[in-house]
């Protein structure tokens, strides 16, 4: 029988709250930028092939994603990038950094549900700075009982998060919009994830579906969390 489940973590980017369309409005001003440089498509995969590149040395989030703009820009003109498109660039990232805070639908209703019952804890990716700012302006900081910013999701992150915030992953579940780094990483924990799909995904958080697991789940949005966490006990 499967363990009572008593510790919940949320994702946050495009789980609780919008985060994607914000990084796509930027990458079309991207393009526009460098239409005279290089084809749309060739340049969305140069962009991506920095992005990649650059978790490693930069994180994820909105200041990797800025300067993995600048360094594919210099690439496709071979260094002759105008000074004034990398001034664009700066100031785009500078602007998704001051952008306010929006909800997603059922989000608040979702964490309130269950905040009484069990540990909530938030699991987010990216910058320590932009994701306490965007936590603070979304009003919901108050309703979690930990708050974790990591580097990276693996199966060790959650297993390590929840034994500090839980009773260990098998009693937990985690809550998220990406397949790969939410819901199969948390899988592979050993506790339960839960999928909540938005309608934009990062390509490098793509992943299979485990639709065969015994712990995973999938709803159409936070309004149906809290019955299915009553449904597991």
């Amino acid at each position: 029988m499967d363990q009572k489940v008593t510790t919940i973590g949320f994702d946050a980017d495009d789980t609780l709250w919008h985060n994607e369309r914000f990084f796509q409005l930027t990458q079309a001003h991207f393009a526009e930028l460098l239409k005279d440089y290089a084809e749309h498509d060739h340049l969305m995969e140069r962009l991506l092939d920095a992005e990649k590149r650059n978790i490693k040395r930069y994180g994820y989030g909105i200041k990797g994603f800025t300067l993995s703009m600048i360094e594919t820009a210099i690439e496709v003109t071979d260094d002759r990038v105008p000074a004034r498109v990398i001034r664009s660039l700066i100031e785009a990232g500078q602007e998704m950094l001051a952008h306010p805070i929006e909800l997603l639908p059922h989000a608040r209703e979702a964490v309130e549900a269950v905040a009484p019952t069990h540990n909530v804890v938030l699991v987010t990716k990216g910058d320590l700075l932009d994701q306490e700012r965007k936590l603070a302006q979304s009003g919901l900081g108050e309703l979690f009982d930990a708050v974790e910013i990591v580097s990276e999701k693996t199966p060790q992150t959650y297993r390590d998060v929840f034994q500090r915030h839980g009773d260990g992953p098998a009693a937990a579940m985690m809550v998220g919009n990406s397949m790969r780094s939410d819901v199969v990483a948390s899988l592979d924990a050993g506790s339960w994830g839960v999928h909540v799909p938005h309608d934009l995904m990062w390509d490098i958080e793509h992943a299979e579906t485990p639709s065969e697991h015994p712990r995973y789940r999938a709803l159409e949005d936070l309004s149906g969390l809290a019955e299915l966490v009553q449904s597991l006990g």
